[in-house]
């Protein structure tokens, strides 16, 4: 990946470049800020512009911020300015904000996984025999953590839920081999999964937590990025492995393995 700002920077001349370019060929004043705005939106997408999400942030948001700043914007109507508010709301509905924003899982965090939390490729739990098993991103966002499952676990067949519809899009369209579902991670069950994947807030892995050991079958794997599993009293659950990953971030491990009293508990 090019040093950083350097892919920020192409980007913005690039957007710069084709406001320019439709001004001189007298196109509609919405068309030659909006159209820039989609460029440098699309081109965040791409992993060698950016890789995280306040790069991505930056990256979308540097052209519209410099038109503003530059006053270039004057004649458009107010309203218009409410589209990227509109645009957050279509990203983040009122209906996630109790759940952790869009959070990237790390290129390559998840390559060991595997060895930690094996999956039987040849016969899953499933009821039909020689079915391959089956993981879920529970909260897939733009689909990064996807990306990694897949390539972990190449004979898995890869799920994604996620209540943005517009995040929804974004991770179908960067991973079209997982099966992608607009939803509520918490109404789903997570029953017919051999793994579950997730990034939560603190406060919302007791209730993570809850449904694993409801809902999941004994064998079965709860995953979580950066914060570690706790009961409903508070109190932590004892993971059978953490890995640590870049800046010394933790990705925590669960197995459930047996049953007592009949619900599941970890080793």
């Amino acid at each position: 990946m090019r040093t950083w700002p350097l892919p920020a920077l192409l980007t913005w001349a690039a957007a710069w470049a084709l406001a320019l370019a439709l001004r001189a060929a007298q196109a509609p004043l919405w068309a030659s800020l909006a159209l820039p705005t989609a460029l440098g939106a699309c081109a965040t997408w791409l992993p060698f512009v950016a890789n995280t999400t306040w790069r991505r942030v930056f990256v979308a948001a540097g052209f519209p911020l410099s038109v503003i700043a530059l006053g270039q914007g004057a004649a458009l109507p107010g309203w218009l300015w409410l589209a990227p508010l509109a645009l957050l709301l279509l990203a983040y509905p009122v209906h996630a904000w109790r759940d952790a924003p869009v959070f990237p899982t790390p290129r390559g965090a998840l390559r060991d996984l595997p060895s930690l939390a094996p999956l039987n490729v040849s016969s899953s739990t499933d009821p039909e025999a020689g079915q391959p098993p089956r993981i879920l991103d529970a909260g897939c966002g733009m689909g990064d953590a996807l990306a990694e499952l897949h390539a972990a676990y190449p004979q898995a067949q890869v799920h994604g839920i996620e209540w943005s519809w517009m995040w929804r899009f974004v991770a179908a369209l960067r991973c079209p081999w997982a099966q992608v579902t607009r939803g509520d991670m918490w109404a789903q069950s997570w029953a017919d999964f051999e793994l579950v994947y997730l990034f939560q807030r603190p406060e919302t892995m007791p209730r993570a937590w809850d449904k694993a050991l409801r809902e999941m079958r004994p064998g079965t794997w709860l995953v979580s990025l950066e914060f570690a599993a706790s009961d409903k009293q508070g109190a932590p659950v004892k993971p059978q492995a953490c890995l640590q990953i870049g800046g010394g971030r933790p990705i925590w491990v669960y197995r459930i393995v047996s049953h007592d009293a009949g619900r599941p508990t970890t080793l």
